[in-house]
């Protein structure tokens, strides 16, 4: 593990493997372990960058102040980015990580050579979704009474409830320890997501991105994540869209060779 000091705050980050460099935005209740059942194959071929955003592990944070939403996550790995040795970079993020990505390459497209968004999380607006309705989402009312439950020293209830939302009735019990102790690492962080206010996705967003993407999900995945996807996919210009049957949200867990041939197939193209 290393550090990089970036705007005030030391963001920590694994680095593994030579080529062009690859980073990685995790989602949320993650971080830079999450990418674990991938580097293999994907360090075979790029520098992969692995970081954990602002309040994530190995920082244990107490859920206490402002410096926890999108926007600072967006500056920060912006800012990370700005301080490698070599730009353009391929970035990829998963669920949260995704739309950290996507609002970096609306930003700051010069950054990146190629774009990868796996599932990104957020809301759709009135132009990508007929069926928009203002106030808080419905996911969004769960997930914060999640973060009740943390508040309140349910750790592990807290999460099985967030989980068993994305994921379906039992997926919390299913989880083996070493996931299940990664979560709980980073649980006071679904404290500052609550807050987030963060801003739906647009069509005149993704009409905006102009670099190479490609956007992976789980051929199984429940809820809105696929919606997002699918509203985003059809109006990113010129993107690819790769389905990976079989899986859910967390697919490069579930199939990680799947994932890294789909992955590497993209980068490697002119």
């Amino acid at each position: 593990m290393q550090t990089l000091r970036v705007n005030g705050y030391d963001m920590a980050y694994l680095e593994v493997g030579r080529g062009p460099p690859l980073v990685c935005v995790h989602g949320s209740l993650c971080d830079f372990r999450i990418w674990s059942a991938v580097l293999g194959p994907l360090t075979m071929k790029h520098r992969v960058i692995a970081v954990s955003l602002r309040h994530f592990f190995p920082e244990h944070w107490d859920g206490i102040g402002d410096t926890y939403s999108i926007a600072q996550h967006v500056d920060d790995v912006i800012g990370f980015i700005e301080q490698l040795d070599s730009q353009p970079i391929d970035l990829m993020g998963h669920s949260r990580g995704g739309h950290i990505s996507f609002r970096v390459a609306q930003r700051r497209p010069d950054l990146l050579r190629r774009l990868i968004l796996a599932e990104p999380g957020g809301e759709l607006d009135a132009t990508l979704d007929p069926a928009f309705k203002g106030g808080p989402s419905p996911l969004a009312a769960r997930f914060a009474a999640s973060a009740e439950k943390i508040v309140a020293g349910d750790i592990d209830g807290g999460l099985a409830y967030f989980l068993d939302t994305l994921e379906g009735p039992g997926a919390w019990n299913r989880l083996p320890a070493s996931p299940k102790q990664l979560l709980r690492d980073n649980a006071m962080t679904l404290i500052g997501q609550v807050r987030d206010n963060r801003p739906p996705f647009s069509r005149s967003d993704a009409e905006a991105i102009r670099t190479p993407t490609l956007f992976i999900g789980g051929g199984n995945t429940r809820g809105t994540l696929p919606q997002v996807l699918r509203a985003l996919a059809a109006h990113v210009a010129g993107s690819t869209t790769a389905m990976i049957p079989g899986t859910t949200h967390p697919m490069f867990e579930q199939a990680p060779q799947k994932y890294c041939e789909i992955v590497l197939e993209f980068l490697a193209a002119n």
